[in-house]
């Protein structure tokens, strides 16, 4: 690849769109950075494996705002200050130079005004969304939706608090697809045609 190029994939629960940046992400022979990243953050910081795995239950997660507190800029909120480690990361992989296909992590904020940066959303129809959650987890539909409220609630509001735009909004990021429609093979196709179109890297 001649080129940096860094995929930003944002997504509703329940879309497949973790499969649609695995998917990418193979084809491109890129890494796919997503939970991954506390792993390498533990590692830089010299900690042991158990740090990366307490800090799991935090990711993705809006500062609970009850039991948190900053002073003098500095936070006691772990979702807060794990929010910062893994932007401060994504930031120093594109400082380097480095390509990669970026998971969720309000990335396409985080990177955004960097040349080499496609940004896309994925959504799709809550009957599918539905089906898959069932399916994936084995679950009734009652659970299904629950799953998909409470994950999707997480997300709007962890992206919300770190992005001056709101979660999903079509007019921030470069595509935004219905994965209901397309499938995850057409999501894959239809993303890797635009980055041949913009970037000629494919």
């Amino acid at each position: 690849m001649g080129r940096q190029l860094m995929i930003s994939i944002s997504r509703e629960y329940g879309t497949g769109g973790h499969l649609v940046a695995q998917k990418i992400a193979e084809d491109l022979g890129l890494p796919l950075l997503n939970r991954n990243m506390l792993e390498e953050i533990a590692k830089d910081k010299g900690l042991g494996e158990e740090h990366h795995k307490q800090w799991e239950e935090h990711d993705e997660k809006p500062k609970n705002p009850f039991l948190s507190r900053t002073v003098k800029g500095h936070s006691n909120s772990m979702e807060e200050n794990l929010a910062q480690m893994q932007f401060e990361y994504l930031r120093k992989k594109a400082d380097n130079g480095e390509s990669f296909v970026v998971l969720g992590r309000c990335s396409e904020t985080v990177l955004a005004g960097r040349d080499g940066l496609v940004s896309v959303f994925i959504t799709g129809n809550k009957e599918e969304k539905i089906a898959h959650v069932e399916e994936t987890y084995q679950l009734s539909k009652n659970e299904a939706l629950f799953k998909m409220a409470r994950h999707d609630k997480s997300r709007q509001a962890y992206h919300n608090r770190h992005s001056d735009f709101k979660w999903g909004d079509s007019r921030n990021y470069d595509m935004c697809l219905n994965c209901s429609r397309t499938g995850i093979d057409g999501a894959v196709e239809l993303i890797e045609k635009y980055v041949e179109i913009v970037y000629g890297n494919k």
